[in-house]
C-alpha cells in the first residue's frame, strides 16, 4: 500500500534512501513544515535521527527559480568554511522518487523566531539577537569565496545591480497578473539610478531575515542560516538593505515587520545604527545612496511575492498564505516609490 504524506510517497523515499546508504532501514515519517513559500520543506524522522528535506514544488516553474541544487552546493561549502549552516546529507536528481528533485540535510535543534518584534523576549535579549544577526551577516560577507570553492557560483563582475534588476524585471513580468502603476515607476527609477560599480563581490544570502535563521536553544547566537535558494555572488548592500526592510514593513502584514511600533522601547536598534554596526564590522564606508538599495530590495520582494501569487493561481504554491501576499504588493510598491523622491 502506498502511503502519501503531503504528496510524498514515504515508502518510495525510504526505499531510495536505503539504496543510497543514507539510512539502514526501519520506518520513516515525514511532516510538512508551515511556511516555505517557495520550496516545500519537510521534517523527516528515520532510525531515531532527524533530517530536513527540501524539494522543488510540483507543476510548471519559472526558469531559474527553486534552485535547490544551488542551496545544497552553497551550504556544503559554507559548512566546510565553518559558517553556521546545517550539514548536507544527500541530493537526489531523480524526480521520479517523490515527484521532484530534493535534498536532505541534518536537522538543527534550535529556535526559529517568526516575529521580528520578538514578543515575550526581554530588551536585553532583543538587542543581543539583533547584534547576532548583524555579526552573522558581516561574517558571511567576509568569507573568501575562492577558498570556499564558490568562485564560480554565479556570474560576477561590475554590473551586479544591473543584472539583478534585469533578472527581477523579467521574473516579475513572467508572473504579473495586473498592472501596478507604482511598481512601474519604481522600475523606471531603478534603471535610472543604478549606482557606479565599486568592485565589492561577496556571497549574498538573498533572503537574509530573522525567520531564515536558527538560534541556539538558550543562547542568543545564530547556529544555522537556512533557505539559500536566492544566494549568489553579489554586492553586500543587497543583503543588508533587504534585511533592513523589516524596520519599515508594517508589523501587521503577512510578512511582519517593525513598522509602526516603538522600537527603542523594545531595545531594537535603529536602522541607521544597525547599518553602522555592519559597516564597522566589515571596515567599509557607510553608503551615501542608501535609499537606492532599499528601493531595489522593495522591488525584488514585490517580484518574489508576485511569483508566489502566480503559483497560487496555478495551484502549485506550497502555502495557503500565498493569497495574502497579493494584498502586500501594491503597498510595498507605494513605500518604495516614496523613497525615490
Amino acid at each position: 500500500m502506498t502511503t502519501m504524506i503531503h504528496d510524498i510517497n514515504v515508502g518510495a523515499l525510504a526505499e531510495y534512501l536505503q539504496a543510497q546508504g543514507v539510512i539502514a532501514g526501519g520506518s520513516l515519517s515525514a511532516e510538512k513544515f508551515p511556511g516555505g513559500q517557495s520550496n516545500p520543506t519537510f521534517a523527516i524522522a528515520a532510525e531515531g535521527k532527524r533530517y530536513v528535506l527540501r524539494r522543488k514544488p510540483p507543476g510548471q516553474l519559472l526558469k531559474s527559480a527553486h534552485a535547490i541544487d544551488r542551496e545544497y552546493r552553497v551550504m556544503g561549502a559554507l559548512w566546510n568554511a565553518d559558517f553556521p549552516v546545517p550539514k548536507m546529507v544527500h541530493y537526489c536528481t531523480d524526480a521520479s522518487v517523490i515527484g521532484s528533485e530534493f535534498y536532505l540535510m541534518e536537522h538543527v535543534d534550535g529556535r526559529i523566531l517568526w516575529q521580528p518584534s520578538l514578543p515575550g523576549v526581554s530588551n536585553r535579549d532583543r538587542s543581543e539577537i539583533f547584534d547576532a544577526m548583524n555579526a552573522t551577516l558581516a561574517a558571511l560577507h567576509s568569507i573568501d569565496i575562492e577558498k570556499a570553492g564558490l568562485g564560480d557560483f554565479s556570474r560576477r563582475g561590475d554590473a551586479y545591480f544591473e543584472r539583478q534588476l534585469t533578472l527581477w524585471i523579467k521574473q516579475y513580468r513572467a508572473s504579473e497578473t495586473h498592472r501596478i502603476d507604482e511598481l512601474e515607476a519604481v522600475m523606471d527609477y531603478l534603471q535610472r539610478a543604478l549606482p557606479p560599480c565599486d568592485g565589492h563581490v561577496v556571497l549574498c544570502h538573498g533572503d537574509y531575515r530573522l525567520d531564515n535563521m536558527i538560534l541556539h536553544p538558550e543562547e542568543n547566537r545564530v547556529i544555522a542560516v537556512i533557505d539559500w535558494e536566492l544566494s549568489s555572488l553579489g554586492h553586500p548592500l543587497a543583503d543588508l538593505a533587504y534585511q533592513c526592510m523589516q524596520w519599515r514593513l508594517p508589523v501587521d502584514c503577512a510578512l511582519a515587520g517593525l513598522g509602526g511600533i516603538d522600537r527603542a522601547e523594545l531595545g531594537i536598534p535603529p536602522e541607521s545604527q544597525y547599518v553602522d554596526q555592519y559597516c564597522e564590522r566589515r571596515n567599509i564606508a557607510k553608503p551615501n545612496n542608501w535609499h537606492f538599495y532599499l528601493v531595489f530590495s522593495y522591488f525584488r520582494l514585490a517580484a518574489i511575492l508576485q511569483g508566489v501569487v502566480r503559483r497560487s493561481i496555478g495551484g502549485n504554491s506550497s502555502s495557503a498564505r500565498a493569497a495574502a501576499f497579493k494584498d502586500m504588493i501594491q503597498p510595498i510598491a507605494a513605500d518604495a516609490l516614496a523613497l525615490t523622491g
